[in-house]
């Protein structure tokens, strides 16, 4: 049998690395996708399957898209539910020797998005991390766009209910679980019926109990801000967090600086409402149409920037049980509807202000 070519052994070896993922393979002024990635992109995005020399007797299947516009693509396909390994050229072809050097920098998933015309710029996106022990779950959930990164723990009478509340919160583009869970296969199936997030099992190596290097590179805070000097002893919140983040080192191939502080809550802060309640009362979304108008968030949102609509969708998913925590938002919401001057001054200043949590970045 004969040989593949250089590059498509190259094209081989990288796509070995990513399974899962159909590969952007970098090609002078096009991505292309060849074999089993071509024909299922050529389907799902629409475009001419042609074919190219592979060294083999038949030409190996090939669609391509123009790199300039390959982030539109993605969209597409991200929001059908596939990942997306950009594998770019990492040197000048006009000065490389033989085959260009190529490596994948980056892999998008749905729960990873950052550019932000594949995002609702009032809404967060976030990646959820579940960690299962015996019957108590460990959680973690993080926007990459904006490096918000919380955690909480689940371990009363009413676990997976309580799961299924934290999941409808947030409502995550993607979902990371142990093995352990993915096994239950009664309990993955329900969070796969009910919501439309992308699920990735891993092996337990990557949900690690280590603190040390989680200390020295973030800082803890609890429900009140304040900084926690010890995570110790937390056997669900700590590998959950650990797979979060080994998984987002993985997938985005850089150091990511913005995420700097993780927020342990606990979800007895909050009103809890589960998945039917949410979804009959309307909160954030239609029943039919999942749009947001007619929604008691579109009715709230008069917000000025992407911020303050993305806390107060934040707010709405949230509702706070705590008296003085009430009484202290409504003496603030108090403040600026009585002061109507202090008010319009605030409205000219938000319509200066740009999308900051997502620009730092």
């Amino acid at each position: 049998m004969a040989e593949f070519s250089p590059m498509m052994k190259h094209y081989l070896e990288i796509k070995e690395q990513y399974q899962d993922c159909i590969i952007f393979y970098r090609l002078g002024d096009f991505y292309e996708m060849f074999f089993d990635d071509a024909k299922t992109a050529s389907r799902e995005l629409e475009i001419t399957l042609t074919g190219r020399d592979c060294g083999q007797e038949e030409r190996a299947p090939m669609c391509g898209v123009p790199f300039h516009a390959a982030e539109s693509y993605i969209a597409k396909l991200i929001e059908k539910g596939y990942k997306v390994a950009i594998c770019e050229q990492l040197e000048d072809p006009k000065s490389a020797k033989g085959i260009v050097k190529r490596d994948v920098i980056r892999v998008v998933t749905p729960g990873t998005v950052i550019e932000s015309n594949m995002l609702d710029e009032k809404k967060n996106n976030y990646i959820m991390s579940i960690y299962k022990k015996e019957i108590y779950f460990g959680v973690a959930i993080c926007d990459v766009t904006t490096g918000t990164f919380l955690s909480t723990k689940i371990e009363s009478n009413n676990n997976f209910a309580l799961l299924l509340d934290e999941l409808s919160k947030y409502n995550p583009a993607e979902i990371i679980v142990n093995k352990m869970l993915f096994n239950c296969k009664q309990e993955i199936d329900e969070i796969k019926l009910r919501f439309n997030a992308y699920v990735n099992c891993f092996d337990e190596e990557i949900f690690k109990t280590d603190v040390t290097s989680l200390l020295g590179t973030y800082t803890f805070i609890n429900d009140s801000e304040k900084e926690i000097k010890s995570i110790d002893n937390n056997d669900l919140q700590v590998p959950a967090i650990n797979g979060l983040l080994d998984y987002l080192n993985q997938t985005q191939k850089i150091k990511l600086e913005h995420i700097n502080i993780i927020k342990m809550y606990s979800v007895e802060k909050y009103m809890s409402l589960n998945f039917t309640a949410r979804r009959n009362l309307e909160l954030t979304e239609k029943m039919n149409d999942k749009s947001k108008k007619g929604t008691l968030l579109w009715v709230l949102d008069k917000t000025y920037t992407s911020m303050g609509g993305r806390l107060l969708r934040k707010w709405i998913n949230e509702p706070l049980i705590d008296v003085l925590e009430i009484n202290k938002r409504l003496n603030a919401v108090e403040e600026l509807k009585d002061n109507l001057i202090f008010r319009g001054d605030i409205i000219d200043s938000l319509r200066r202000i740009y999308d900051i949590e997502r620009l730092v970045r």
